[in-house]
């Protein structure tokens, strides 16, 4: 698998990431995203929160897939804390 971009060895350090998905979750379905703060705008669901590494990372593309999400968009945030609560 090729490494995603601005990694290091094929490995993403743990870092902060934004996820935007199409229209609002409701509480049944953020309990899939638990280890993720979410919030709510008109049209979006957000989610905040760590990614340990590369594959943690395209296991929670797959879970939103496999809802049946639509991914809007995935963004890395500088600057991030380890522990948002």
């Amino acid at each position: 698998m090729k490494p995603l971009s601005g990694s290091r060895g094929g490995q993403v350090a743990a870092a902060g990431y934004e996820i935007r998905i199409r229209g609002r979750l409701s509480e049944a379905m953020q309990t899939a995203f638990e280890e993720f703060e979410v919030s709510t705008e008109p049209v979006e669901t957000v989610l905040h929160g760590q990614v340990l590494d590369q594959a943690a990372l395209l296991g929670l593309l797959d879970r939103i897939a496999a809802l049946g999400l639509e991914l809007v968009e995935v963004r890395r945030v500088a600057g991030q804390p380890a522990d948002r609560g």
